[in-house]
Order: structure tokens, then sequence, then C-alpha cells
């Protein structure tokens, strides 16, 4: 069941820097979250400077997008997020929660790279809010739902002694945020362990929350970048039920096999459906956007009758 448990659409991949009508390299890495009747995907691209910027694409089906004239978020160039957006901004998440839009993205400079998060109502106009991580932090996805009060988040710091492990934080606000847990680790000798980071915001499910994250695996011709998924409880997201013991999406196609960042599958958003699917959108070789779809029922028995320890 595994091998299949994401059905690629035929028709990937669904953007490309060919569809960007302003000079990009590449599109990747887009959070893709469901605005009304429209599905919104902010992407990152390359520039020719090596560095990245967030656009912006609109679809009717999910599958068939057309991206807007110009990019939606760019380097800072004034202000307290102009120092820490210096080198560009990257690989964003979006979760919509008290009739808002939460984006968190990378802000990359000369100081490391930390997490921004930045505001919007209409994907028209957006407001950056604060930056809520120090350095050296990436892959911050923040919950729909509060918790007794408090906003919760996953996130990915760097550590040499515990090494690209997944954490939650929790804060009052959205700018302060504290009282941190590790919740999962990679595991040795497993397709998941050089390094872990949490993918799409989670998704409600009666079950518990399913959190669709990256797992990197070192082999003697690089790294390979794969997708799994854990089940968080529903009333305590610092528990974890369990974690799928297999990936469930591995390069596989040309465009993900070979690219800018070759054997790569890398996800930053997904939409759940009113069927119990779930679409789900990665970056390929940190190329392109591909997109396939799963039923949630699929992969919540993943993460609780084949599961390992997510520690």
């Amino acid at each position: 069941m595994t091998r299949d448990i994401v059905r690629r659409y035929p028709g990937n991949p669904v953007l490309t820097k060919a569809d960007i009508p302003y000079p990009v390299e590449t599109v990747h890495n887009a959070a893709v979250v469901k605005h009304g009747q429209q599905y919104i995907m902010l992407f990152r691209s390359h520039l020719r400077t090596g560095r990245s910027v967030i656009g912006l694409a609109r679809s009717s089906d999910g599958l068939h997008f057309v991206a807007d004239p110009a990019p939606f978020l760019t380097p800072a160039k004034e202000g307290p997020f102009a120092e820490y957006e210096e080198f560009g901004v990257e690989d964003p998440r979006v979760t919509a929660i008290g009739g808002e839009y939460l984006i968190t993205y990378s802000a990359y400079s000369r100081n490391g790279v930390r997490i921004a998060l930045a505001k919007t109502r209409d994907f028209r106009q957006v407001a950056r809010f604060s930056l809520i991580t120090e350095a050296d932090y990436r892959n911050v996805v923040i919950f729909p739902e509060k918790f007794n009060g408090l906003y919760a988040r996953l996130d990915r710091p760097h550590s040499e002694i515990a090494p690209w492990s997944i954490w939650i934080s929790w804060s009052p606000d959205l700018r302060f945020w504290g009282d941190s847990q590790l919740v999962m680790r990679p595991m040795q000798y497993h397709w998941d362990e050089m390094k872990i980071g949490p993918g799409a915001p989670p998704i409600r499910t009666d079950r518990g929350w399913l959190s669709i994250y990256h797992g990197v695996f070192q082999t003697m011709a690089g790294s390979v970048y794969r997708l799994g998924v854990a089940l968080h409880d529903l009333h305590n997201p610092a528990l974890i039920l369990g974690v799928s013991d297999s990936w469930i999406l591995q390069p596989e196609d040309a465009w993900e096999v070979t690219g800018y960042v070759s054997n790569v599958v890398f996800t930053c958003g997904a939409v759940a459906e009113p069927d119990g699917t779930v679409k789900i959108y990665w970056g390929g070789a940190d190329s392109v956007m591909c997109v396939g779809e799963a039923d949630l029922a699929d992969l919540v028995d993943l993460c609780l009758t084949r599961s390992r320890p997510p520690r």
C-alpha cells in the first residue's frame, strides 16, 4: 500500500519557471492553501543572483495554476526586516486561523537564517508581523487551532548535539514563543536518519493532527529527501501518537531525480478536501512544483499501525 499511497497527478509538474511571467530560474517549495473557492500557491523561486523571492499562483481546481505578474514577497529594503532578509526569502508555509492567513518563511542574511511571520487576509496585501526565531531555524509550521489559549508551532532548530530534530513551541500572541520541547528525532539507519523537518502545516483528523514531514538519508551519491507522516494528539500536540515507519513519497519522476538539487521531494503545503483526500504539493529537485493525492485515513493508519518511535 505504501508504494502508491500518494497518487501522483499525471500532469506533473504543475508549475515551472516557464509559467512565471517574470525572470526566475526555479519554482519550488510552495505553500498551498484554499482561500474561498481558490487555491493559492506561494512558491519560492531562485533569481539569477542565486537569491530567492516568493511568488504567487492561483487555481480553481488545485491542479492548473496561473502566476501573478509580479512576486508576492521580496526581501525588505528598509525597516527591521531588511537586515535579516538581505540574502532572500524562502520556503513559505501558510496557516488559516482567526480569519487571517499566517505566512511563515525563512529569512536569509549574513546573520544566518531565521523565521519571519507575515499576515494577509486576501493574498493581495501582505504585512510583515515579526521575526519569531533566532538563527538558525527553518521549517516553522503553525497549527490552525489554539490549545488552551495558546498558538502552537513545530520548528526545526539546528543543533550538533540533537541534529535537525522537530520541536514544538507555544505563544500567546504569535510574537513571543517559548516552553519549547523536542518531540521527534531522526532515527538511526532509517530513511530519515540524517535530518527531519516539518513540512505542511498539520491537518486535523478525527484521530489526531496529521503532520507531513521531510526526512533525509545520506547515500554515497548524495542526500535523498523523502516525505513521511506523524500523528499528534488532538488536545496536546506535543504528544506524538505514531510516526510511519516507511516514507510516503520519494524522488522517482525525472524532475524529482534531476534538477537544481537532485533527488528531492520537499513539501510546504497540503490541502485537505471534503471527500477525505488530501492534495500534497511538493517541490521536485528544487526546480518545479508537483502535486499528488492521498486518502487521509490511509496516512493516519500508517502512523498508528506501522509505526516507529518518535524519539
